[in-house]
């Protein structure tokens, strides 16, 4: 055999048994290229899916018992939010209004709106509190002054409940599952990135405080000041 044709039977190039190995090559590339591709539409996708459908799992969704609507209250009474939600001779909050203070202008139904009438039919009437759901309630191992907040910093009730005294429908409370809380502690965004828009309320963790407390003092505050 001459070298000439030796040459061609060894060339890669040339012989029979080359084309296979090539074609091993690019459906291999081919093959990791689909691998890839197929992982991402499914990390995507189950991405997608559970900031779409983990909170509906993870929250209960609840109506108040009565619709309220603030904007109605607010253009009614003199004082503010303090009207309702006053602060007691000793300093402390009084949080959610009692009956008793309702009664002051419903005794009766003013209008023939439903959720009042059904409010003095079913609470007023039979002397009966309203078992509101707070969606601000923290766990009792936390203490929190309204009155250094409101009274000491100056600070408006928007700042961190939001737009909530121009509300004209309640919202709907979310529970956590799990613990028992209103969604507003963490916040409405899953991820917790990004900020609350203007007129949201503001998430209530203990980081949230710690951050604010930084902005606004320069010091995130002794574990005392809220922890009792």
């Amino acid at each position: 055999m001459s070298s000439t044709n030796l040459n061609k039977a060894v060339s890669p190039e040339a012989g029979p048994d080359a084309t296979p190995q090539a074609h091993d090559s690019a459906s291999s590339k081919s093959s990791g290229w689909a691998v890839f591709t197929f992982f991402m539409i499914g990390f995507v996708g189950s991405l997608l899916a559970g900031w779409i459908l983990f909170p509906e799992l993870l929250y209960s969704q609840k109506n108040q018992p009565i619709d309220f609507n603030h904007a109605v209250h607010l253009d009614a009474v003199t004082d503010g939010c303090d009207s309702c939600h006053y602060f007691r001779e000793d300093g402390s909050f009084s949080g959610m209004p009692d009956l008793a203070a309702c009664e002051d202008c419903h005794q009766e139904a003013m209008t023939d709106n439903p959720e009042e009438v059904k409010f003095v039919e079913e609470y007023v009437t039979p002397g009966i509190e309203v078992p509101w759901l707070n969606h601000s309630k923290q766990p009792d191992c936390v203490f929190f002054s309204h009155a250094a907040h409101v009274q000491g910093a100056d600070m408006s009730c928007a700042s961190c409940h939001g737009d909530i005294g121009t509300s004209e429908h309640t919202r709907v409370y979310e529970e956590n599952r799990i613990t028992g809380y209103s969604r507003d502690i963490w916040g409405q965004s899953i991820s917790r990135l990004g900020k609350p828009g203007p007129g949201d309320p503001r998430p209530m963790k203990m980081n949230d405080c710690a951050e604010c407390h930084e902005d606004e003092t320069g010091h995130k505050g002794a574990c005392f000041q809220c922890h009792k």
